[in-house]
């Protein structure tokens, strides 16, 4: 336990807060996908969001034809004011390829999608998170909300990841954190030192206000979050952020390789970090900055190895150094850019998508 501020205000758990928050007033961001359904981890976000009675939750899915009408009925089981939206419905589908928005699929896609729906009603704030967290808390949506009633715009939730006797978050601690300290060494720009005082600057789960939402433009898959951080520097800046305390956080851990495991991750949130920077004004040196990754990534691994000893957790040293080795491969000069546009400026109105998503759920369970 401590209580040492950041750059962006920091909140702490330092006995277990329940803050007053805005609830009513907020729209909470769930997406899933067909291994969610029925799963222990989505019973309990689910069951949780009941008790905190948000005026709105938005379950963003993506499943199949066969699949979602099943699902959708699952989720209406829950006393909650929700809305699905099916993110590969016809009509959802064709309108995005009306406005030349189709492309890429994947979470940051999903979320822009239900962001839409969530915009079309009239909450004033907008929470996002995952819906995996086997340790889900029903403090969580305040939590993140009680910043953004105190004025901030952008609130992060942060945690630690120890479970079975380890250390996990290892995309977090093993390849962003490390390189972004080895840019920050090289370069010295504000959005740096922005991006390296959030806590857990990967964690999925964070809340902005109404004004803020409409200026976020999103990745189409796992870069959602950094994607995110650079928006909220530049609309909400140091002053205007937070990160919170969320306590105990356990949720599905990922393989290293295969096609949706971490080694795949680092070169989508490699690719959206250096978008971000890029943009405020960071030019790395790409053909050097993979060796000066690792000598950084080294370091970190010395350090949580130490860590880990002190506190009697197991560490297996070679995996994290193998780990390094695979992520400095992700190290290269992202091409273009394909975030979908923020709906300040989008070429299409929240309320199209929320209509055709109703229209195709509709559809597909008569």
């Amino acid at each position: 336990m401590e209580y040492v501020q950041e750059r962006v205000t920091t909140l702490h758990d330092l006995g277990g807060p329940q803050p007053a928050a805005p609830v009513d007033r907020a729209a909470v961001v769930v997406p899933m996908t067909e291994r969610e359904y029925g799963s222990l981890a989505a019973e309990r976000v689910l069951s949780s969001l009941e008790r905190v009675d948000p005026a709105h939750v938005v379950v963003p899915l993506r499943a199949s034809d066969e699949r979602v009408a099943t699902f959708a009925d699952w989720l209406d089981g829950y006393d909650l004011p929700l809305t699905v939206v099916w993110c590969d419905g016809p009509r959802v589908e064709r309108l995005l390829s009306d406005a030349g928005l189709d492309g890429g699929r994947g979470k940051g896609r999903d979320v822009w999608l239900a962001l839409g729906v969530a915009l079309a009603g009239d909450e004033e704030y907008v929470v996002f998170h995952d819906a995996d967290t086997k340790t889900y808390d029903r403090s969580y949506v305040p939590r993140l909300l009680f910043p953004l009633a105190r004025g901030h715009a952008f609130s992060k939730g942060y945690y630690a990841r120890v479970e079975n006797r380890r250390l996990y978050g290892r995309l977090f601690r093993l390849f962003f954190a490390p390189l972004v300290r080895a840019l920050a060494d090289d370069h010295d720009e504000r959005v740096l030192d922005y991006l390296a005082a959030f806590r857990y600057a990967l964690a999925g789960e964070f809340a902005v206000t109404r004004d803020l939402a409409l200026h976020l433009r999103m990745q189409r898959s796992w870069g959602l979050e950094v994607g995110t951080l650079g928006d909220a520097f530049a609309n909400a800046g140091f002053e205007g952020s937070a990160q919170v305390d969320l306590g105990a956080y356990e949720h599905d851990h990922r393989a290293v390789s295969g096609p949706t495991g971490l080694s795949d991750m680092s070169r989508q949130v490699g690719a959206a970090l250096f978008t971000v920077i890029e943009e405020h004004g960071v030019a790395p040196d790409y053909e050097t900055l993979p060796e000066r990754y690792r000598e950084t990534a080294r370091q970190y691994v010395r350090a949580y190895g130490t860590d880990a000893a002190f506190n009697g957790l197991d560490y297996p040293v070679d995996e994290e150094r193998s780990q390094v080795d695979q992520y400095a491969e992700a190290i290269v000069r992202p091409v273009g850019d394909a975030r979908l546009p923020a709906w300040a400026d989008a070429p299409i109105e929240p309320a199209g998508v929320r209509d055709r998503a109703v229209a195709d759920l509709r559809e597909v369970r008569e």
